[in-house]
């Protein structure tokens, strides 16, 4: 499900349609399901759609974009199909040092030091004043 533009130039307005992923941005949807205009200043009128059919297409599996699901979140669509959240990763915990006392802090690991930049060498200045007195061959 996605927005299909239609309007004139520099004044666009929005199908919500249900298509097929492989079509073209405007090309043939299989069916429409509401409107969607940015320049009307009432954000109840902004936005209008039949919310049982969005539910209908969502129960059949129709994947909708991005913008489309905002919406859909605004409006409190039910069937909206929750991402998966991901999990993040717990850090192995770090070994102790077998010499270390049992009270004592652990330390942290140390990271690797960069080396050093060696030193600008310093410009050399071409314009001295043995080439100016004209010493060269």
């Amino acid at each position: 499900m996605r927005f299909v533009r239609i309007g004139k130039k520099n004044h666009p307005a929005y199908r919500l349609c249900a298509i097929e992923s492989r079509k073209a941005r405007d090309g043939q949807y299989i069916e429409n399901i509401g409107f969607y205009d940015p320049y009307i200043a009432d954000n109840q009128k902004k936005i209008r759609f039949d919310r049982e059919r969005a539910e209908h297409w969502l129960r059949m599996g129709a994947q909708p974009s991005q913008t489309v699901l905002d919406f859909f979140k605004r409006e409190k669509i039910s069937g909206l199909i929750h991402p998966k959240k991901r999990k993040r990763r717990k850090k192995p915990a770090a070994a102790k040092p077998a010499g270390a006392a049992g009270g004592a802090a652990p330390t942290k690991p140390t990271k690797p030091t960069k080396k050093p930049k060696p030193p600008k060498k310093p410009r050399e200045d071409h314009s001295s004043e043995a080439s100016r007195a004209g010493g060269g061959a």
